[in-house]
């Protein structure tokens, strides 16, 4: 469990100081666009309030609270599954990835009432409208790897016939 422990710990944390660096510190906040690599990569300030690329956003507190919520059971299930179960090192550090990831888009929603999202891709000729942070990757990754890398070593293998 200690390797889940310290991914979680360096998702959130590697999330929280780009946060404070690119939306404080370099004040996007004020100056809302950073053309970091155009139009490959570009810092967008953009506060999100729903779940991913705006979905259930309507700004109340209500939803806020909601998804919260969610995010701290899908969290605790998370953590109960590796618990409970036989998993090797990749598995509890895509699990750590997803939680680290969740709790620090959680501590934005409890801070600024919503999620900070900066980083914005796009193609020649293609402006794309969205932006994510680094918790969003961490949740992705650790998502991804739960599916392909989970396999319960405490199950009994399945008899062949």
């Amino acid at each position: 469990m200690r390797v889940l422990f310290w991914s979680a710990f360096a998702a959130f944390l590697v999330d929280q100081a780009s946060k404070y660096v690119v939306i404080h510190l370099w004040q996007l906040w004020r100056i809302r666009v950073i053309d970091v690599l155009p139009p490959w990569l570009n810092f967008i300030y953009g506060e999100n309030r729903g779940i991913n690329f705006g979905l259930f956003g309507d700004g109340s507190n209500a939803s806020r609270y909601i998804l919260i919520s969610l995010a701290l059971v899908i969290c605790i299930g998370v953590l109960v599954w590796m618990r409970r179960g036989r998993f090797g090192i990749k598995e509890r550090i895509s699990a750590g990835l997803l939680i680290g990831g969740a709790l620090a888009n959680v501590v934005d929603r409890l801070v600024y009432g919503y999620v900070l999202d900066f980083i914005n891709n796009s193609l020649p000729g293609w402006n794309n409208p969205f932006v994510y942070n680094l918790a969003d990757v961490f949740i992705f990754a650790g998502a991804i790897g739960l599916i392909l890398f989970a396999d319960d070593k405490s199950k009994a293998p399945k008899k062949r016939q």
